[in-house]
């Protein structure tokens, strides 16, 4: 019997927002909203977002000992997630400088922070919570060689997805683990590091090619794309009003990894995750955004 539904491995940031007419181009300076600061971070995204879900959740990560770090630790406890496996201290908070324009499409600029402290010795004194995990779930705000001893410590039967963003060429020994890779298409181009089709059908293809089990494709709002061995198939996606699109990927992550993890199909767990990120853009924000399992059935 495992004791959480998922554990996530990965980054917690403060999400410095600002909302902007358009972004600006290089070496321009354009005036922008009152500043919003927000609890984000793919890796305390994704554990806010499962937890909201039903989902018994834990996160590994590092924050600093700093307000910015204490902001996360209250938003992840009030949203149910376990917090043990957060380190505190050894560099500042991470931040993420984001801009929003009216079309609720996003620009990040990242500085990691505490989040570059996450070390593969952390990951193996957290022993104990890889054990007691169904699914482990991971992205590229951390060090690689920290998700690669993700990849070594997981339990036996457990399962490991990854969201390689931002993305970097992976090992073999981390493609291989994964089931599924999630990608766009921008990750799913640097990943495949080399010329790729035009659509998501070939993209995925060659991924399956570099060893992930399983593969899929999101495609915004058109939905997704699963692939494994068995084939390939579409999943729509709910057609919704988008008003901030920060954090939706997160959300769709973390709700695929959890019913996934419930037994459920590729197809209908990314069923279900495109409507969890599709309710997630309806509203600004990062984690104040993410639906409860009643208002993502809801759609």
């Amino acid at each position: 019997m495992y004791d959480y539904d998922l554990l996530v491995v990965g980054s917690a940031n403060a999400d410095l927002v600002i909302g902007v007419e358009r972004r600006p181009a290089a070496g321009e300076t354009v005036l922008g909203s009152d500043l919003a600061v927000h609890p984000g971070g793919k890796g305390a995204n994704q554990a806010v977002a499962a937890a909201r879900l039903g989902a018994r959740t834990a996160l590994l990560a590092r924050v600093g000992d700093d307000a910015h770090g204490r902001l996360l630790l209250d938003s992840q406890r009030e949203a149910g997630v376990d917090t043990e496996g957060v380190l505190v201290g050894g560099a500042p908070t991470g931040v993420a400088l984001i801009t929003v324009d009216p079309s609720g499409d996003n620009s990040i600029v990242v500085s990691p922070g505490a989040n570059g402290r996450l070390t593969p010795e952390d990951v193996r004194a957290a022993g104990s919570l890889f054990q007691a995990s169904r699914v482990v779930s991971a992205q590229l705000e951390i060090p690689l060689e920290t998700v690669v001893e993700v990849v070594r410590g997981l339990a036996p039967g457990s399962r490991f997805v990854l969201n390689p963003s931002p993305p970097r060429p992976l090992p073999t020994e981390v493609l291989a683990a994964c089931d599924p890779l999630i990608v766009n298409e921008h990750e799913a181009r640097v990943i495949a590091g080399t010329a790729l089709g035009d659509s998501p059908e070939d993209w995925a293809t060659a991924l399956l090619a570099l060893g992930p089990r399983s593969v899929v494709v999101t495609l915004g709002a058109e939905g997704a794309l699963v692939a494994s061995a068995e084939g390939i198939a579409r999943v729509p996606s709910v057609k919704v009003e988008a008003v901030d699109t920060t954090g939706a990927g997160d959300a769709f992550t973390a709700a695929l990894a959890w019913r996934l993890g419930r037994g459920e199909s590729p197809e209908e767990a990314a069923g279900y995750a495109a409507r969890v990120g599709a309710a997630a853009v309806t509203r600004p924000g990062a984690q104040e955004s993410f639906p409860t399992a009643e208002e993502a059935e809801a759609l």
